[in-house]
């Protein structure tokens, strides 16, 4: 999965509420989304000392999302003292890799989210502007719902991108954690898209959330990006 194509299905399966370009760089307009939708990023090439001055002038909040090759732009940022902040790693595996049976109801999709998908989303603070982003998404959707002993647990959101499907805002119930629903909601998404027809998954996770890096790597998944968020 090359860096172009992680960032173009990262955009469609969590899209911001507007984009523009400025020189080299794409300004979003998150709507409150979080950095992933509100960040800036290096898309057109080279740079000068007169674009990112542009930037400050443009940017109320300054933040840039940096990718793993970026170096130039790392160095520049971090002159001007800009600080990286949430250092993140992207992994994928094919769909049929991580397919598997599920008893019934351990975790089914729906669209649009149930009320208690809405509630535990909102618990870990999800809240009606990350729900924005994922009504904006333009292709297959679902929310899925996971459940531990006959109660809501955990919920995921996925979307597809043509055969690449991507999932974003897992939340499991602190008192439902440790108990296996992160893996079953990683299988339920995997179901879902292949149904949908897609061949590979995919997701983001900060680099500090080694209980979740460590999931992906059991369940066979590979790293295919990193990048890191650098603010003012």
């Amino acid at each position: 999965m090359t860096p172009a194509l992680l960032a173009e299905v990262m955009e469609a399966t969590w899209p911001p509420a507007s984009r523009q370009s400025l020189g080299p760089f794409t300004l979003r307009d998150g709507a409150g989304g979080g950095k992933r939708v509100s960040a800036a990023s290096l898309d057109g090439g080279s740079f000068t000392d007169a674009d990112l001055d542009a930037l400050d002038s443009v940017m109320a909040q300054p933040l840039m999302l940096v990718r793993a090759k970026e170096t130039a732009l790392d160095t520049a940022l971090a002159t001007r003292s800009w600080t990286i902040i949430d250092p993140v790693v992207a992994y994928a595996a094919p769909v049929a890799r991580l397919t598997a049976d599920l008893p019934g109801l351990t975790a089914f999709p729906h669209w649009p989210p149930l009320e208690i998908a809405r509630s535990i989303w909102d618990r870990g603070g999800i809240g009606p502007a990350r729900l924005a982003v994922m009504d904006r998404v333009l292709g297959p959707k679902a929310a899925l719902l996971g459940r531990i002993d006959d109660r809501p647990a955990g919920v995921a959101f996925v979307a597809c991108h043509g055969a690449e499907a991507m999932v974003h805002a897992v939340e499991v119930r602190d008192s439902h954690r440790r108990q296996g629903l992160g893996k079953s909601l990683l299988h339920a998404a995997a179901n879902w898209a292949a149904d949908q027809g897609a061949s590979r998954l995919s997701l983001v996770v900060t680099r500090q959330n080694t209980a979740a890096r460590a999931l992906y790597a059991r369940l066979g998944m590979e790293v295919v990006g990193k990048y890191h968020y650098r603010m003012k």
